[in-house]
């Protein structure tokens, strides 16, 4: 009896390594697709020339925050 509760509490922590370990890949999925989206949108708000940020309202200052905002609502939602 002693052996099969000490197999199951085995099992038990196997299936929490597993789990955390598969959270932790999540994260780091979710945090890469972040920083990728956070670098296409910069790239794409550093091609505009000052003419069409002026048209848009913005300026060169504002453009990390605005990708960084930009892919944090992609990623999460």
């Amino acid at each position: 009896m002693a052996y099969t509760t000490g197999l199951s509490h085995r099992t038990d922590l196997v299936e929490r390594a597993l789990a955390y370990g598969a959270s932790l890949l999540e994260a780091a999925a979710h945090k890469h697709a972040e920083r990728r989206i956070y670098r296409e949108t910069l790239g794409e708000l550093r091609r505009l020339d000052d003419r069409e940020l002026a048209d848009l309202g913005l300026s060169r200052s504002m453009l990390k925050g605005l990708a960084l905002e930009a892919a944090q609502k992609a990623a999460n939602g």
